[in-house]
């Protein structure tokens, strides 16, 4: 049994998984795993590749060689590909569309996997993703799944791409929200849905610093701080 602790941070995009990621791991001083980030990552390898979405041999092989990297520390990591700071290309739309439908590959998950579970290291791991708690840490000792309405994860959504000079309107971030809800859901392999043994936390009505501020007690809870 591995004795390095990890916390989970699974839910969908738009309920604050990474914000909240970031800030925990830096207060514990834990390392942080953006399982997103890896997926995106791929997505854009593959794109930059002329690979589709459909050719899953190419898109397996690619993920089990892929020139990955982070850089930084937990409160400001940065994507690498091959050597490339790449933060601002993998948040893109289309590769958002593409990291959903490349996600939904039992191959590719198979691929990466691996490379995944390699970032528990000591002291201890914060772990964001869609399923952190259900197939990557099952054993990890607190578990949290984050949920948010459409409509709010789709407010925040547009404030993302609007700060990067993206235009779109709610009512289509909404829509292609859903749509990736309902793919996660209802893909094969690792589909997006709590552990058993998981923490609900509704991030819809909450800022970020009353959010937080009931993971730290959860925390706390779960590690038994004195």
């Amino acid at each position: 049994m591995n004795i390095v602790p990890v916390i989970t941070l699974d839910g969908p995009g738009g309920v604050g998984k990474g914000t909240l990621g970031r800030l925990l791991a830096h207060d514990l001083g834990w390392h942080l795993l953006d399982s997103g980030a890896i997926y995106r990552a791929l997505a854009l390898a593959a794109q930059r590749a002329g690979l589709d979405a459909d050719n899953e041999a190419a898109l397996s092989g690619l993920a089990r060689t892929l020139p990955l990297g982070f850089r930084g520390v937990a409160d400001e990591t940065h994507v690498l590909l091959e050597g490339e700071v790449v933060d601002a290309e993998i948040r893109t739309p289309e590769v958002s569309a593409l990291t959903s439908r490349i996600a939904a590959i039992p191959a590719v998950r198979a691929a990466l996997l691996q490379r995944q579970r390699d970032f528990r290291r000591a002291p201890g791991l914060v772990a964001d993703g869609r399923d952190m708690g259900t197939v990557v840490f099952p054993d990890a000792p607190l578990k949290v799944f984050l949920t948010a309405s459409a409509e709010e994860r789709g407010k925040r959504r547009l404030n993302q791409l609007m700060e990067q000079g993206i235009s779109a309107s709610l009512a289509t971030v909404v829509a292609e929200i859903a749509e990736r809800d309902a793919r996660d859901q209802q893909r094969s392999v690792a589909p997006l849905r709590p552990a058993p043994d998981a923490k609900i936390l509704d991030t819809s009505e909450q800022s970020v610093s009353d959010t937080y501020r009931v993971l730290q007690s959860w925390v706390r809870s779960a590690f038994q701080e004195n």
